[in-house]
């Protein structure tokens, strides 16, 4: 009499409502992201940190997982992983669906323009439309008819206020190839990141980091280009953010009351800060309404991206 046959072994267990894969049942990358796609949906999870969807959010996980740029998926969606691979996966899956913390502190990393930056909880996930704005309209090119400047190479000093992990500031340097760069955040603890991101692509002879309230770390110092990615959520918004968001620091959120408090501030202060032909980029999110109705005379140009419409303005030392 044939004996009869053992379980198959646990391949991996997922967090979520008790669900377990066994051996076979999940084996190349595309089951991965499929099995990751129907927990995501199942948990109602909230994507807004470099993914826009669950889809995208499995794949980044995955390949995170395997060691594998996003740009690699495709080329090895069918390839099967192995046991403790797959082991690997399932549990940063669990942890996604049980923490709800964004996939980029599961992996301390995050892609921008194809480059990738280290992440954790002391800075807000980058996920600014400014670095495909760098590309677009500062690149010299003006194939769109959408350029900004002539030349990359006449800017040679770059502001970056409110870096953050220092992305964008390190996205700057890449654009502008003579320039130096500073970068300032009020925050300790950010600017330690953005240090890290900044030697990891080694540009130490080229961004400085500065600590302090704005332009107040800065003196009588005047650039050719300055960027901003500023708090900006409304009082509303910061009382409706997603689990996710919370997860973030709220200093990267709170903009006050309506939003542009920061906002304001730098709009005040900027003029002091631009050479004659420089001008302020800064991303302002959904408070358009709420600009445009306190500078009523200011003549903003608002910039669309791939994924926005109007949530980043344009405006020259001559406009302040």
């Amino acid at each position: 009499m044939a004996k009869r046959a053992k379980p198959a072994a646990k391949r991996g267990r997922a967090a979520s409502k008790g669900v377990s894969v066994a051996a076979g049942e999940l084996l190349t990358l595309l089951d991965f992201v499929r099995y990751a796609v129907s927990r995501f949906r199942e948990a109602k999870l909230t994507f807004a940190h470099g993914t826009t969807d669950p889809v995208a959010e499995a794949a980044f996980l995955v390949c995170e997982t395997l060691h594998l740029h996003p740009d690699q998926f495709e080329t090895f969606a069918t390839a099967r992983v192995t046991a403790a691979e797959a082991k690997q996966i399932l549990d940063v899956v669990a942890r996604r669906v049980t923490t709800r913390k964004p996939a980029a502190y599961l992996v301390n990393k995050i892609y921008m323009r194809g480059l990738p930056f280290y992440v954790d909880e002391r800075v807000i996930v980058p996920r600014s439309f400014i670095g495909e704005l760098l590309d677009s309209h500062f690149s010299g090119s003006d194939e769109a008819g959408g350029s900004l400047i002539d030349d990359p190479g006449s800017v040679h000093n770059v502001l970056d206020l409110c870096t953050g992990s220092g992305c964008l500031a390190i996205l700057a340097a890449h654009a502008f190839p003579q320039a130096s760069v500073d970068a300032v955040d009020i925050s300790a603890d950010a600017l330690d990141v953005a240090a890290r991101n900044v030697a990891d692509h080694g540009l130490e002879d080229r961004v400085s980091l500065h600590r302090g309230d704005l332009f107040r770390p800065l003196g009588d110092r005047r650039y050719d280009l300055i960027i901003s990615n500023p708090p900006y959520v409304d009082a509303q918004g910061m009382a409706d953010l997603p689990r996710e968001c919370r997860a973030e620091p709220k200093l990267a959120f709170d903009g006050g009351p309506d939003g542009i408090d920061i906002v304001r501030r730098i709009l005040d202060q900027a003029g002091a800060h631009l050479t004659p032909q420089g001008g302020l980029l800064c991303e302002i999110g959904r408070c358009r309404g709420a600009l445009e109705t306190a500078y009523p005379q200011t003549d903003f140009l608002w910039l669309d991206t791939e994924e926005s419409d109007g949530e980043v303005f344009w405006i020259g030392a001559g406009g302040l």
